[in-house]
């Protein structure tokens, strides 16, 4: 890492100059950004009859990310994964983003553009352009990301909306990310289930919908509070990766814990009502793998085949 140019050499607005040249190759169709980056603010159109959907998540070095476990690209891809995973469970298109980075006076320059190309790969890959942000000095690095979206008016998925008797079902397969945490190196990045996500806002069949991005247990528990209500999960229905069981214990650990419990992999959790269709053919709309794993119950609380868990012992990552 020595002998580069680090951003005491070329200044805030140095480092946004080159960052803006590198977005400039990311860009949204149809008009929806009117001014992006280089004024005080940036100027978006949503379509006429949609709602702007507005999410923000901050990632601190040593808390969310270790660059001695993933690379700079890497941690820049992720941060933009799970703001585009909040706006795919709400069902909504990407309009753009903006990227607040803060970062010593001492941090290399290469490293920040690294962390801007990893946003930018997976923000091209969803014409989801970078807007603006800011630069500023800070003792450790952060990356602080807002998403902007739109969905038709009245047609979010929301987690308030879960009744009992209705089916749970998750789209793809749960705990490799965590896997990967626990061996201490970072490689994979989960695609948000954006086109997914949109797919269940048109169709009207999901009645709640969360992303898996804290553990399958512990969103389904913020979902199950916010719609009143309780479920239970066959444990042995949760999909898992082709492989996992043998690879958790290679690692020594427990898969169970790791499917059900470990979080980012920005999977769509959501429930639907008597008159959905069922996995497989939701599977095919969907344009992705679907499970169903569990029904919503009347009782409160989190019930799992041949034992109980309590919210307050659900596995899932809590900062506090």
């Amino acid at each position: 890492m020595a002998g580069g140019k680090r951003l005491s050499d070329v200044g805030e607005f140095g480092l946004i100059e080159r960052i803006a040249r590198l977005a400039e190759r990311v860009q949204a169709p149809g008009g929806r950004v009117s001014l992006g980056i280089g004024d005080d603010a940036a100027l978006l159109r949503p379509r006429p009859g949609q709602d702007l959907v507005v999410t923000t998540d901050a990632l601190f070095e040593g808390v969310h990310f270790r660059f001695d476990q993933e690379t700079p690209r890497t941690v820049g891809r992720r941060s933009l994964a799970a703001s585009l995973s909040d706006l795919a469970a709400m069902g909504a298109t990407p309009l753009g983003f903006t990227c607040a980075l803060a970062a010593p006076p001492s941090f290399e320059v290469r490293v920040a553009l690294a962390l801007a190309r990893g946003m930018l790969d997976l923000a091209g890959e969803f014409a989801c352009p970078l807007v603006g942000g800011n630069v500023t000095r800070a003792r450790q690095v952060s990356l602080t990301l807002t998403a902007l979206g739109s969905v038709a008016s009245s047609r979010a998925l929301r987690r308030d909306g879960a009744r009992p008797g209705e089916r749970i079902l998750v789209t793809g397969a749960l705990g490799a990310s965590g896997l990967e945490r626990a061996r201490g190196s970072v490689r994979r990045v989960p695609t948000p289930r954006l086109s997914a996500g949109a797919a269940l806002s048109r169709s009207g069949w999901a009645s709640a919908c969360i992303d898996i991005s804290d553990g399958l247990l512990a969103d389904l528990g913020h979902l199950c509070r916010a719609s009143g209500v309780g479920a239970r999960v066959e444990a042995g229905l949760v999909p898992r990766p082709a492989g996992f069981t043998a690879a958790c214990r290679r690692a020594g650990q427990d898969p169970d814990a790791l499917a059900l419990g470990a979080g980012e992999d920005y999977e769509l959790l959501f429930t639907v009502g008597p008159r959905a269709p069922g996995a497989r053919v939701l599977a095919r709309r969907l344009g992705v793998q679907v499970s169903e794993i569990g029904r919503v119950e009347r009782r409160r609380g989190l019930r799992l085949a041949g034992g109980v868990a309590c919210w307050a012992s659900a596995p899932g990552w809590r900062h506090f």
